[in-house]
C-alpha cells in the first residue's frame, strides 16, 4: 500500500535555474578542494579552506577580488585550477556540460535543450548544438588571438615560458572579464604607459562584454555584405534590433564614461593628474572600459575621487550585454527600465526601440531584475560597513564590484574578516548567477491566482 502511495506522488524536478545555481556551487567546492592541496600553493604560503573558497568563487564567478596575490601564493598547478574555473565561469558551466555530452556523443533530451536556452536567454530551442559549438570555436579563436598579441609584450620581459603563461592567463582572464592576473601585484598599473597592453586588453574585454549573440549576428552580416557588396547603411539596416541596441547602448557607456573619468581625474596627483594628455585620455578610456566588469586596473582604485568612485558604483551595476562573459544587470535591462519610465512621462500605449515594441513581460523582467539587485546590493554594502567598520564609499565599491562581477577594489579585499569574506563571496555568488534567478529558484509553485482576474484596486504613487 506504501509502495503504490509514494508511486502515486510525483517526484519533483528541479527547474533550469536550480540547476545552474547547484552547477556553479558544485564548481565552487571542487575548485576549492582541488586549490587545498598542498602542490596547488606556493612554497612557504598555506591556504586555509576560507581562502581556498573564496578564491575558486571569485574565479568561477569571473569577478577578480582576490584575497592572496595571484602570481605569488599560488603555485603553477593552483593558477592553472584558477584558470580553469575562469574559462569554466566564462563558458558557463553549462556549456561545458553540453561540450562533454557532445565528446560522448550523447543525445540532448529536450530537458537539457530547455536548461541551455535559458542559460542563453535564446528565444527558441531550435539550433542549439552548432550555436554551442560555434561558441567554443569563436572564444577560443579571439583568446588565441589575444595570448599572441599579449606575447609580443610579456615574453620580452618575463622569459618564453613565464611569458607565453602570462600571455594565456591574460588573454582568458581579460576575455572572460575576469581581471585575474599573474603579472604581479599591481594589476596592469606598470603597463599604463603601454598603448599596445591597453588596446588588446580593452578589446578582449569589450568584445567579450557584447554576447554571443552580438557577435554572430555583426559577423555573418559582415559575411553576407562583403559578398554581396553592399554599402555600410544596409550593413547597419540588416542588423537585428537587439544588436544594434547592444551596439548603442555600449558605445554610449564606453564614451560617457571615459569623458566622466577624464573631467573628474584630470587633475587629481593621485591618478591622473602627473600624466600627459596623451595618457590621460589612454588610462581614463581603460577605465571606463575596466568598469564594465573588467576588474583589471592602471590607476590605484583607492585614490580615485569619489564622484569617480561612486560613477563606478554605477557602472559596474550596469556591467555588460545579454549573454556574453560580462557581469552586472545588463545594458539592455537598464535600458528597458528608462525607456518604460520615459513611455509614460510621454503617455505612449507601447515602448518601443529601433520600430520595435517591447513587450510588457520583458518590462516587468527588467524592471524585478533591477529592484532585486539593488536591494541585495545595497543590503550586503549596509552588512559589510556594520562587521568590517569601514567608510560607505569602500564597501559599496567592494560590494558593487562583487555583485557587478567586477574585481576593482579600493584596496579592502585582503584586509577582510571572516564574515567580510563570506559577504563578498555571496555577492559575487548572486552577481553571477543573478538575484532574481535565486529567487525564482525557490519559487517552485505556479501561482494559481494567475487564472484569476481581481478587479482594480485604488492605490495612490507618486
Amino acid at each position: 500500500m506504501r509502495r503504490i502511495v509514494e508511486a502515486a506522488v510525483p517526484k519533483r524536478k528541479m527547474n533550469s535555474t536550480q540547476i545552474m545555481m547547484l552547477s556553479f556551487f558544485g564548481a565552487i567546492l571542487v575548485g576549492s578542494l582541488l586549490l587545498m592541496i598542498p602542490f596547488a600553493t606556493a612554497k612557504g604560503e598555506q591556504t586555509s579552506f576560507l581562502t581556498a573558497i573564496f578564491t575558486a568563487t571569485t574565479s568561477i564567478c569571473v569577478t577578480g577580488l582576490v584575497v592572496v596575490d595571484t602570481f605569488s601564493h599560488w603555485s603553477w598547478f593552483g593558477q592553472l585550477i584558477i584558470l580553469i574555473l575562469i574559462q569554466a565561469g566564462g563558458f558557463g558551466i553549462i556549456t561545458l556540460y553540453s561540450l562533454v555530452m557532445m565528446a560522448l556523443q550523447r543525445k540532448f533530451s529536450l530537458r537539457t535543450r530547455v536548461l541551455i536556452q535559458d542559460y542563453y536567454n535564446l528565444s527558441t530551442i531550435q539550433g542549439l548544438i552548432p550555436f554551442l559549438q560555434r561558441v567554443v570555436k569563436d572564444v577560443l579563436i579571439v583568446e588565441g588571438i589575444g595570448a599572441v598579441l599579449y606575447s609580443f609584450a610579456f615574453i620580452p620581459r618575463f622569459g618564453l615560458g613565464k611569458g607565453l603563461w602570462a600571455s594565456i592567463f591574460t588573454s582568458i582572464s581579460a576575455f572572460c572579464n575576469a581581471g585575474i592576473d599573474v603579472l604581479g601585484p599591481d594589476s596592469l598599473i606598470p603597463y599604463r604607459p603601454s598603448v599596445w597592453i591597453n588596446l588588446v586588453t580593452m578589446l578582449l574585454i569589450v568584445v567579450g562584454g557584447l554576447g554571443f549573440v552580438v557577435w554572430f549576428d555583426v559577423i555573418d552580416k559582415v559575411k553576407t555584405s562583403a559578398k554581396k557588396k553592399y554599402p555600410v547603411w544596409t550593413f547597419c539596416k540588416r542588423l537585428s534590433e537587439h544588436t544594434k541596441l547592444v551596439l548603442a547602448l555600449t558605445a554610449f557607456f564606453l564614451i560617457s564614461g571615459w569623458i566622466l573619468v577624464a573631467v573628474f581625474e584630470w587633475n587629481n596627483p593621485m591618478t591622473l593628474g602627473g600624466l600627459s594628455v596623451g595618457e590621460k585620455l589612454l588610462t581614463s578610456l581603460f577605465q571606463s572600459v575596466t568598469f564594465r566588469t573588467a576588474g583589471f586596473a592602471t590607476i590605484p582604485q583607492e585614490h580615485l575621487s569619489s564622484p569617480t568612485a561612486l560613477l563606478g558604483c554605477l557602472y559596474m551595476f550596469v556591467g555588460g550585454s545579454p549573454v556574453g562573459t560580462a557581469g552586472g544587470i545588463k545594458t539592455v535591462t537598464i535600458f528597458v527600465v528608462f525607456l518604460n519610465m520615459f513611455t509614460f512621462i510621454r503617455d505612449r500605449s507601447e515602448a518601443v526601440v529601433f520600430n520595435r515594441a517591447v513587450s510588457e513581460k520583458l518590462i516587468n523582467k527588467a524592471t524585478a531584475i533591477v529592484t532585486f539587485n539593488l536591494i541585495l546590493t545595497v543590503t550586503l554594502t549596509i552588512l559589510l560597513m556594520q562587521f568590517e567598520h569601514v567608510p560607505a564609499i569602500a564597501a559599496a565599491y567592494e560590494m558593487f564590484s562583487a555583485t557587478g562581477t567586477v574585481g576593482l577594489t579600493r584596496g579592502l579585499t585582503q584586509t577582510l574578516h571572516p564574515v567580510g569574506k563570506i559577504l563578498v563571496m555571496i555577492g559575487m555568488y548572486a552577481g553571477r548567477i543573478g538575484p532574481i534567478s535565486m529567487a525564482l529558484a525557490f519559487n517552485t509553485r505556479h501561482s494559481k491566482k494567475n487564472e484569476i482576474q481581481f478587479a482594480d484596486g485604488r492605490y495612490i504613487v507618486g
